[in-house]
Order: structure tokens, then C-alpha cells, then sequence
């Protein structure tokens, strides 16, 4: 495998951090990575191991508030922060492009990631041969419009870009209940303690988030799973969602379920949808991986355009 980094400058002057990983061999295809809240894409070292290994070239950014990409942490922008990293998933596209002409591009988002490119396959489906979703989740409903009126409200009164404990505390805060007694604030992310354990000791991962940046957040989360935003999905692109049905975010596959169904009434003509028995958050780093990974890679596999 092949890597490197470079460098994305968007129209407001960000510079977006992306990774790139290569097969030594042909590249077949591109794997687009989106990943998720407070953590960065260089966690997806791995699984683009595995995926440069079956020929899929990666390229996997640090959304803004994120990782290496500029700006501060934990805030997307000032105005229009959740439009922002939606058009610099697109820029990133772009350069994909540009990179590896005429080869088929995958979009894989995960958690917030998820959210992302679902919002991304509705404005920019057609660039698109296929669109995986790992850790995704339905609507929040009324807790969710109450939780933009929270966060608007701390972030009028405190500031936009103050880290807020309290939004934090309301999003993520009941996340761990069902893994008591728990070791540590974040079992619920994986089975395995070596992978909670790296999370953990990441300085780049699960910081808290701002006032602004959850705003952004749960408004984003409320369109994408709006019928108005899914109808806007090509009904010729592939979908496939994954998640373990012990995910909280995904209200232990309640949530998956219905985001799946819901394309499906949309008129998505091709959904798919795996939930891992006893899988938490996030299942690339869950105890059965290599299974989860090798089942993705045959998805892809299965949706590569005929030659």
C-alpha cells in the first residue's frame, strides 16, 4: 500500500487534510471515506489496508473542527457549517477524479460520516457508483428539534465555538447505560477494550464538541432523514447500510431499519441492510472486523460496474 497526504483549499480558505492510500497493483475502483464526530480519518488506516489489498483506491478526509484539516476544533463553520463539509466532501471527490479517471467512486460514511453522505448522495448522487453507511441512524423526532433549540441557544448565549459539556452530555450521555457496568465513558463504541482503549488515548478523538457545531449537527441529522432530502437520491444508486444491533446511535438497529425502509419508499431500487449480533458503535473496529470488512469489500465487489 501506497501512502500519502496532501492538502485541499475550499472557497472560504480551509485546508482540508486528506488521505490518500493506493493498491500496489491496478486500482479498480475509489473508496471515499467519510468519517465520524470527534474522531479523524487516519483511524481508517486499516481497514484502507484492506481495501488497497483488493484493489480500491482510498482517499478518506479530516472534516473541518477535525484532525489535521484547519480551523478550530470541534466547530464546521460560522455560517452554513453542515452545506460546508458536504461541498468539501466534494471537492475531495473531485480530486478522486482527477486522480483515477474514469474509475468508479464508492462513498462510505460512517456515524456522523453516514450523515454526511446521505446528504451527499442527495445533492451529488450522480458522481456516485455506490454508497455504504456503517453506524447511521434514523430520526431523532421531537428530542432532536429540541435538541437545535438547546444547542442554538447555548451557542447565541455562550458562543458559537465554546465547547458545549452540556450538549454533549444530552447526545451522547445515556450512550454507555446499556454496557454497565461499563470500564470506561466509551464502551459502547466496540466490544474490543484495545480499540476503546486507542479511542481513548487518541488526542484527536472524543473531544467535545460546540454549541455552533451541534446545531449544525442535529439540523443536518433532521434533513437528511426528511422525505423531501431522500427522494433526492438517485434511485439507480446502491445503498447498503450496516450496523451492529447493540449500537446505540442507531437505536440498536431501529433507527438503521427505518433509514433503510425509508429508501426503499423512496424508490431506491437497491437497499441493503446487515445488522452484526452483538455489534456496538463502531463495527470496523468491533471484535469480528475482519468479517464486517470482508463483507463490505464483497458489496463493493458485487456493484463494480460490468467492463
Amino acid at each position: 500500500m501506497q501512502t500519502s497526504d496532501f492538502t485541499l483549499t475550499t472557497t472560504d480558505g480551509i485546508e482540508v487534510l486528506v488521505h490518500r492510500w493506493l493498491p500496489d497493483g491496478t486500482v479498480k475502483a475509489v473508496v471515499q471515506i467519510a468519517h465520524g464526530l470527534a474522531e479523524h480519518s487516519g483511524r481508517y488506516a486499516r481497514f484502507a489496508q484492506r481495501l488497497t489489498d483488493h484493489g480500491y483506491a482510498v482517499y478518506a478526509n479530516d472534516h473541518r473542527g477535525h484532525g489535521r484539516t484547519s480551523g478550530g476544533r470541534g466547530i464546521f463553520a460560522e455560517r452554513d457549517g453542515w452545506s460546508r463539509v458536504v461541498d468539501d466532501l466534494a471537492l475531495v471527490t473531485r480530486q478522486a477524479k482527477e486522480e483515477q479517471p474514469r474509475l468508479p467512486v464508492f462513498l462510505l460514511g460512517h456515524s456522523m460520516g453516514s450523515f454526511l453522505a446521505r446528504a451527499y448522495a442527495a445533492e451529488h448522487g450522480s458522481e456516485l457508483t455506490g454508497l455504504v453507511l456503517t453506524g447511521t441512524a434514523g430520526s431523532a423526532g421531537a428530542l432532536g428539534r429540541i435538541g437545535v433549540a438547546v444547542a442554538s441557544t447555548h451557542a447565541r448565549l455562550q458562543g458559537h465555538a465554546r465547547p458545549s459539556g452540556l450538549m454533549n452530555t444530552l447526545s451522547f450521555g445515556q450512550y454507555n447505560s446499556a454496557f454497565k457496568p461499563a470500564r470506561t465513558d466509551f464502551d459502547w463504541l466496540s466490544r474490543d477494550p484495545d480499540e476503546v482503549d486507542k479511542y481513548i488515548n487518541d488526542p484527536d478523538c472524543g473531544f467535545v464538541f460546540s454549541a455552533g457545531g451541534y446545531r449544525d449537527l442535529l439540523s443536518g441529522l433532521a434533513t437528511v432523514n426528511s422525505d423531501r432530502v431522500v427522494m433526492r437520491v438517485p434511485k439507480h444508486l446502491p445503498v447498503h447500510l450496516a450496523s451492529g444491533d447493540q449500537d446505540p446511535v442507531g437505536a440498536n438497529g431501529k433507527g438503521v431499519t427505518a433509514v433503510a425502509e425509508q429508501l426503499r419508499r423512496a424508490g431506491v431500487e437497491d437497499v441493503t441492510l446487515t445488522l452484526w449480533p452483538g455489534g456496538r458503535h463502531e463495527i470496523l473496529n468491533e471484535t469480528n472486523r475482519d468479517e464486517v470488512e470482508q463483507e463490505i469489500i464483497d458489496w463493493l465487489d458485487a456493484h463494480l460496474p460490468t467492463p
